[in-house]
């Protein structure tokens, strides 16, 4: 006679109630899609070509030195932090010490996990940016606080911008940190210099604690980027992460890093050496090398996605697509409404099936699902060749 056994675990649900609502990401479902329709994959942000030839035999080189295929140390190794001090002082005048100021990561992605863990307490309010990154949420809601969005709004010249009033607005005595991302992922703005003023009078203002997320900082064609840890006030309060993925082509080998105060990267690497503790350590002796080319590789990298994005929003403005320029990354946000479409995730599901190209539907990154509803996200991160014929397969869409 078989014996009942209990259910595994009782009657709770396996998944911790705070990551029950997220699922599995936007990214993977289209991704299994592309591949499973043999679609252009102009979903996932990552490039179909390798960075510099010369970045990729350092890390062969260090492989073979044997540098980095032990743990490396947890802050990061020194010639990198060291580089990466370099790159601020270069690039934005900030001085920051390597060796307390500057925290190596397993890319951007565990750097704002890092972050939000360890500066965040159950209860506490975080403004972030709408339409988010969607590990934003699931790193707030790990950490135990509340996400309060403040959307990103289409103008009329075709971009999105911060409504300064909606977000003075957001801040309670229950806030503490403001998650920022510039240049903005997926909507391609570039917070503008008056936009960055006004959040560090804020933040300086109500006390305020900032994360921002610049991975796409050498990604802008229009304007300049600014990071906020340079305006009066914020040096001390700001965690800045960046990571050399965006910069470099190399996605894969998972390089990001924070700078700030001591007293903010010491709390931040509290949080962070319980989660990889350590990661990448070839590639970080790589990335130190590529954090030094010339001026000439980072202008001549953003001119070659400038170009990529011009092939890309002229082929999707003929689709029929309304297209919001974007000034940055590598993202371009069209609506679907010209075409009679209603549904993002719907269109995006059919889409591969109508003409073989797969993209984002932007309400995964809403709360307010209605606000982005008829959005879809693009990358031009791809060769030229493959986007040409992504334009092709796109204007079946008219015919």
């Amino acid at each position: 006679m078989a014996v009942m056994s209990a259910p595994v675990g009782g009657s709770r649900p396996f998944l911790n109630r705070r990551l029950a609502a997220f699922g599995t990401t936007i990214f993977a479902e289209m991704s299994a899609l592309a591949a499973r329709t043999g679609s252009i994959n102009l979903g996932q942000g990552f490039p179909d070509t390798d960075g510099p030839a010369e970045i990729a035999e350092a890390a062969s080189r260090a492989v073979l030195a044997g540098r980095g295929n032990q743990y490396p140390p947890g802050p990061g190794i020194p010639e990198l932090r060291t580089a990466i001090a370099a790159h601020q002082q270069r690039f934005y005048g900030l001085g920051y010490d390597p060796d307390t100021e500057v925290l190596v990561t397993a890319g951007a992605t565990e750097a704002i996990a890092a972050s939000l863990l360890a500066l965040l307490e159950p209860g506490d309010e975080v403004i972030a940016l709408e339409p988010f990154y969607d590990s934003y949420a699931a790193c707030i809601a790990m950490a135990g606080a509340t996400r309060v969005p403040v959307t990103l709004r289409p103008t009329a010249d075709g971009v999105f911008a911060l409504d300064l009033d909606e977000l003075r607005k957001a801040v309670t005595p229950r806030t503490r940190l403001l998650l920022l991302n510039t240049p903005h992922n997926p909507t391609g703005a570039v917070l503008t210099g008056t936009e960055l003023a006004a959040i560090a009078e804020l933040a300086v203002a109500r006390d305020l604690l900032v994360v921002t997320d610049e991975v796409y900082e050498h990604l802008v064609f229009e304007g300049s980027h600014i990071p906020l840890a340079g305006l009066p006030g914020m040096r001390e309060r700001t965690v800045t992460i960046s990571s050399a993925g965006k910069t470099f082509s190399f996605t894969g080998w998972k390089v990001g890093w924070v700078t700030s105060s001591p007293a903010l990267v010491s709390a931040v690497r509290s949080a962070k050496q319980f989660l990889t503790y350590v990661s990448s350590g070839p590639f970080q002796y790589a990335i130190a090398e590529a954090l030094a080319l010339p001026d000439d590789y980072y202008a001549s990298f953003r001119a070659d996605l400038a170009h990529k994005r011009n092939i890309l929003t002229a082929g999707l403005t003929a689709a029929g697509f309304e297209v919001y320029r974007p000034q940055g990354t590598y993202f371009i946000t069209t609506d679907i409404a010209p075409l009679g479409e209603k549904d993002g995730l719907s269109f995006c599901r059919a889409l591969p099936e109508r003409c073989g190209v797969v993209a984002i539907p932007n309400s995964v990154f809403y709360d307010d699902k209605e606000a982005g509803h008829t959005q879809v996200r693009w990358a031009f991160c791809k060769r030229t060749d493959v986007l040409h014929e992504a334009v092709e397969r796109l204007s079946r869409l008219t015919r």
